[in-house]
């Protein structure tokens, strides 16, 4: 054809220049087209300003080391693009590879990835110091240097994107070996880790969803949902002056919900998970080993409480208070479910609490590491990692642990209610307490994970958005440079200034990132892994909700670091770190608290007991069901004449249907209905909930133990695989000392080869 588009004619042209000029306009030069680092600061015109003789000081200090650096300026900013001359790697190479204990890392034979240029460069950035003593740390905090980043590679960044940062992918496979080379092994282990926990959420989602059927098959046949839907009896009052008493069959739908998740399958899918949670870990060791072998890291290594607990009172204080409030008020409905809309409500004042505690326990962990003065980064990330967790563990579970466990167990009884401020404490329904900790599980779950995605999408998406628009303009500024450089994604030329300034801006106005962005990633997955395995006895849906929340949370965090973030610096790590111990740590949890739901809060003992003991089938009867008067039996009975109940309840509270008062009232305990005192079965019920939760731990153990040592952490291939890489090593390093003593050319690469290999 005679007509070609633009670009055609151009790349034409070049070539016709190419081949007729004796002195190309474009030569190959060996210069890097992408740069290490980039360094912005604000103008400063007055230069006898301190801030810019610091800023000079260290540019000057970088071009000692002989870092080549171009400066841009931009409206009221200076951009400093940073450049290392590829001899300054040579070295580094060796020393890299020593650092890796001696691991075939592929940089030492080969060409220097951009990801390690970016390791050593940043470690160079920070071990520079002006005349002053300061470092780019402190510069950057005394604002002589506003940021610093480093960039991403484009055609690196656009198959990444093709691959695995876009939501058509929401159902592939991670390429992890591709995530691995840009952003390094650290980031690419969190993906790793993810996507495994992920895999193997599916069974224990399954499982669950059984579990759910199952109590929903008997949703409408269960003698003890008909019990309390067809009773007469009345209820005690739930507060003090504003409550009155109630027909146990008002709670109909109450009592079906809480059989819903509180039946027999319950106990089988906590001790599931219990025994799920090590075989997560133990199989996730195995699958570390083998990818950690590959990548050739396998031996690397590098070198107050009371405010929480406040908060916990004051979200138990809250929900005494809010359901005799909305018991008066003057919606129908409020008043019909107080209770219930008071443990929702507090489940969402918890959900506040957490987003706002979350920030406070950053700083207060940020500054105990600080005082603590750790020796390295490493250490200081272990420290911050263990207080940062121990420090959210109390402020997400300590309202769930109240409910799990003291909830209207310690509230006293008619006559002898206990008080906060004069205000009583909340009660069990008849049909147990453990509807209650599943609302306050399903609100926080859905609302973290939701809104949480949420808001860390939608934040760097509007700003990327934002600054989409000064990219465009400098694109049409540019608009008359058609040279190939500008086009060449190769690296084997330069571009124009306009073209860097473009790619820097593009790069500058993305969400920023540092050390611990990846720290927030594995807190939020970890603190789900906590919900998901803790109380799962009380919500068999959570790994459901997690398995859904984790298909989108894969790409979500893909696209916002491949996309809408700046390029994290790619560090080495051949494991998870401290999160291992963290999720051994939830794993011994789990089966303590899931015992101790089951055995405590659930009614699953008391009404194994009344089948045996107290009810019709245990007395020879077989012409009614064996859990027959089981609600009735666990009521004890109030009589108003007695003083001290007098005392407690208002005439006005003991009327029904504005028409007759009641003589008496019927409350959830086992006691006497003479002198109030625990009854023979209560300490039998309670012996019994204890045996329960000793031979459960024991049994959950056990099976841990056991799944645990018929799963080694490493496979053979893996141990096969490092003893062969150690043998090539060696006849490597023979080689090289051999090759280097029988040269005369000194050479400092070569003489410290051979100092390491004469200590290895």
């Amino acid at each position: 054809m005679f007509f070609k588009t633009r670009e055609e004619n151009i790349e034409l042209w070049d070539r016709h220049m190419d081949v007729y000029n004796t002195e190309p306009l474009l030569p190959s030069m060996p210069t890097q087209r992408t740069f290490d680092y980039v360094l912005v600061a604000h103008k400063v015109n007055d230069d006898t300003d301190q801030k810019a003789q610091r800023q000079k000081a260290f540019i000057q200090q970088l071009q000692k080391k002989n870092i080549t650096i171009t400066r841009i300026i931009h409206d009221d900013k200076v951009f400093f693009g940073l450049r290392a001359p590829c001899e300054m790697f040579e070295d580094y190479q060796y020393l890299l590879k020593v650092s890796d204990s001696c691991n075939w890392c592929g940089d030492e034979r080969g060409d220097v990835t951009q990801a390690t240029r970016i390791r050593i460069v940043n470690f160079i950035l920070h071990q520079t110091f002006i005349n002053t003593g300061e470092n780019l740390k402190e510069l950057l905090m005394k604002d002589v240097f506003e940021t610093m980043f480093c960039l991403h590679e484009r055609k690196k960044q656009k198959r990444l994107k093709e691959k695995w940062a876009r939501w058509s992918c929401l159902f592939t496979g991670q390429p992890v070996n591709d995530v691995k080379c840009y952003f390094g092994e650290k980031v690419a282990l969190y993906y790793l880790w993810l996507g495994w926990y992920t895999k193997l959420l599916v069974p224990a989602a399954a499982l669950g969803v059984v579990v759910f059927l199952y109590g929903l098959a008997f949703f409408n046949t269960n003698p003890l949902i008909k019990e309390v839907c067809q009773s007469s009896i009345i209820m005690c009052p739930r507060c003090d002056k504003r409550c009155t008493v109630w027909q146990l069959s008002d709670t109909c739908t109450y009592a079906k919900v809480s059989h819903l998740f509180d039946n027999e399958g319950t106990v089988a899918f906590a001790m599931f998970m219990a025994i799920w949670a090590t075989l997560f870990l133990e199989l996730w060791k195995r699958h570390r080993a083998r990818h950690v072998s590959q990548w050739k890291v396998y031996d690397w290594c590098e070198e107050e409480l009371m405010l929480i607990i406040g908060l916990a009172h004051a979200l138990v204080v809250f929900r005494v208070v809010a359901a005799p409030l909305m018991s008066e008020g003057s919606w129908e409905f409020f008043k019909d479910h107080a209770n219930t809309v008071a443990v929702m409500l507090g489940a969402v004042l918890h959900y506040l609490t957490i987003q706002i505690m979350t920030r406070v326990n950053r700083w207060v962990s940020l500054k105990l590491c600080d005082i603590e003065k750790t020796n390295s980064f490493a250490a200081t990330e272990r420290s911050f990692t263990v207080k940062m967790f121990t420090f959210q563990f109390f402020t997400l579970f300590s309202s769930l642990f109240y409910v799990a466990f003291f909830l209207g167990r310690i509230n006293g009884h008619p006559g002898n209610y206990v008080r906060i401020a004069g205000w009583r404490l909340e009660e069990c329904h008849p049909s147990g307490c453990l509807t209650d900790l599943f609302i306050q599980m399903a609100v926080i779950m859905l609302l973290k994970q939701t809104l949480n995605n949420i808001f860390e999408f939608t934040v760097p998406w509007l700003k990327s958005c934002l600054s989409r628009n000064t990219a465009k303009k400098l694109q049409r500024k540019c608009g008359h440079c058609y040279r190939k450089a500008c086009r060449d994604e190769q690296g084997r030329v330069e571009p124009c200034d306009i073209c860097k300034l473009r790619d820097w801006l593009r790069n500058y106005h993305l969400a920023n990132t540092d050390a611990f962005s990846l720290f927030n990633e594995f807190l939020e997955m970890v603190v789900q892994f906590s919900f998901t395995t803790i109380f799962v006895a009380a919500f068999p849906l959570a790994p459901l909700l997690a398995l859904i929340n984790n298909v989108f949370e894969i790409r979500l965090d893909a696209i916002k670091m491949v996309r809408l973030e700046r390029r994290l610096v790619p560090r080495k790590t051949n494991d998870i770190g401290v999160w291992t111990k963290v999720l051994e740590a939830i794993g011994v949890l789990a089966v303590i608290a899931n015992g101790l739901v089951i055995g405590v809060s659930s009614d699953f003992i008391p009404r194994l007991v009344y089948r045996y003991r107290f009810g019709p089938c245990a007395n020879g009867s077989t012409r009614t069901h064996c859990m027959q008067g089981y609600i009735n039996d666990t009521l004890s009975t109030a009589f108003v004449t007695h003083p001290a109940v007098k005392k407690d309840f208002l005439p006005v509270q003991l009327i029904v249907n504005n028409t007759f008062n009641v003589t008496q009232c019927s409350y959830r305990d086992y006691r006497s209905d003479e002198d109030y005192t625990l009854t023979s079965q209560f300490w039998l019920v309670l012996a019994v909930r204890f045996a329960f939760v000793i031979l459960f731990e024991h049994v959950v153990v056990v099976c841990k133990f056991i799944a645990a040592w018929f799963v080694p952490n490493n496979p053979i291939q893996v141990k096969n695989d490092r003893l062969y890489d150690k043998l090539a090593r060696l006849k490597e390093e023979l080689l090289e000392m051999k090759r280097s003593k029988s040269t005369d050319v000194w050479s400092p690469t070569a003489d410290l080869r051979s100092a390491s290999t004469d200590e290895s």
